[in-house]
C-alpha cells in the first residue's frame, strides 16, 4: 500500500524538502496552497509533476475538511504559518488566526472526519523565548516573546490537548532555527548570504541588520524534515526538541559568510535599530538528546558547512 501524505505549507522551505524526502520514500504527496495573485512555487517547481496541490487555507475550516476528505491521507504535516517574528508584531491578529487558530481548525477537521491519521505539528524554539534554562528541552517552560511565538505555544498545547482528549496520534516537533538556500529572503541568515553575494558582485554597498548579539542554534532544514518524518513513524505520539546543541551569534554567521567570499563584514554591515524586535530573544540552544535517543536522529550538516552551502548557492544566483 502506497502511503499518502498531506503537507500544509508545501511551498515553503520545510515543505519543499519534506515533499522531496517523502517522494524518495515512495509516498503519494499532496500539498495545500493558498490562492493568491502571485503563485510562489519556486521551491517545488522541480517536483510539481510528481505532487498534487489543492487550494485551501488554515483560516477556512471548510476548505480543510473538504481537502482532507478528498485526499484521505495517512500522515498530515502542518508546516503552514505566518512564521516571521518581526512581521508578527506588525500583524498580530493575522498571525494568531493562521499560526494558532489555524492549527485548531486543522486538528478539529481531522477529529470531525474521524480519520485514522498521524499528525505532525511544527513548533518552534521561539516558544521558549526568554528561556528559564539553557539548553532547552521538552520540559523547559515556554516564555514566548512575540505574537508568533505565543501563537505557536497555543498550537502546541492544542495539539497535546487533542492527543490526550481524543486519543489522536499528534506529535509536536519543537524545531530550533533551521536554514537552507530555500530560506525566505526576509530571515536574517538569508538576508546575510544574499547581501554577501550582492556586495561581492558590486550591486550593494552595505547591509543593514538588527541585533548582532542574538544567539541561535542553527541547523540545516533538509536534516530537520527527516526528524518530522521519524516522529510519525513512532507507535506512540510525543513531543521532541530538534536542534544541533550548538549556539552561534548573528555576528559569527556574518564573519563566516563574508570570509567565504573573501570579505571583511565590518566594512559593509551597519546596525539599524529598525530591525530590532520589541522584545528580544537573546539565547536559544536546544537539547536534542530525546530525539537522538528515541528517533535515532542526528544532524548531518554543521554550522560552517551550512553557511557555506547558503553563500555558495546565493553566489550562483537566487533560486527563483
Amino acid at each position: 500500500m502506497i502511503k499518502k501524505a498531506f503537507i500544509t505549507g508545501i511551498t515553503g522551505q520545510d515543505g519543499s524538502y519534506l515533499a522531496e524526502l517523502l517522494l524518495e520514500k515512495q509516498y503519494e504527496v499532496h500539498g495545500l496552497v493558498r490562492r493568491s495573485s502571485s503563485f510562489n512555487t519556486w521551491r517545488i517547481d522541480h517536483i510539481r509533476d510528481r505532487i498534487r496541490l489543492h487550494y485551501g487555507d488554515l483560516v477556512d475550516q471548510h476548505s480543510l475538511v473538504q481537502t482532507l476528505e478528498k485526499v484521505q491521507p495517512d500522515e498530515v504535516y502542518n508546516l503552514a504559518a505566518q512564521s516571521h517574528v518581526k512581521v508578527s508584531f506588525d500583524m498580530p491578529e493575522y498571525t494568531a488566526d493562521v499560526t494558532a487558530v489555524g492549527v485548531l481548525r486543522l486538528l478539529d477537521a481531522v477529529r470531525e472526519l474521524g480519520m485514522d491519521v498521524r499528525v505532525y505539528q511544527a513548533g518552534s524554539s521561539e516558544m521558549f523565548g526568554k528561556a528559564v534554562e539553557t539548553p532547552q528541552n521538552e520540559k523547559t517552560p515556554f516564555h514566548p516573546r512575540s505574537p508568533y511565538a505565543a501563537s505557536k505555544v497555543f498550537a502546541h498545547h492544542v495539539a497535546v490537548n487533542y492527543r490526550e482528549g481524543y486519543g489522536m496520534h499528534i506529535s509536536n516537533g519543537i524545531l530550533f532555527n533551521h536554514e537552507s538556500p530555500r530560506r525566505g529572503e526576509n530571515f536574517v541568515t538569508r538576508k546575510i548570504t544574499l547581501g554577501v553575494s550582492a556586495i561581492k558582485r558590486g550591486k550593494m554597498r552595505e547591509l543593514r541588520l538588527g541585533n548582532l548579539d542574538a544567539k541561535r542554534d542553527w541547523g540545516y532544514a533538509r536534516d530537520y524534515v527527516e526528524a518530522m518524518w521519524m516522529m510519525l513513524q513512532q507507535e506512540t505520539p510525543d513531543d521532541y526538541v530538534v536542534a544541533t546543541s550548538e549556539t552561534h551569534s548573528v555576528r559569527e554567521f556574518l564573519e563566516e559568510a563574508f570570509s567565504i567570499a573573501g570579505l571583511d563584514w565590518k566594512e559593509f554591515v551597519k546596525v539599524d535599530r529598525k530591525y530590532f524586535r520589541p522584545a528580544e530573544v537573546d539565547l536559544l540552544l536546544g537539547d536534542p538528546s530525546k530525539a537522538q535517543r528515541t528517533l535515532g536522529w542526528t544532524p548531518k550538516v554543521g554550522f560552517k558547512e551550512l553557511v557555506r552551502l547558503m553563500v555558495e548557492s546565493d553566489m550562483d544566483g537566487p533560486r527563483h
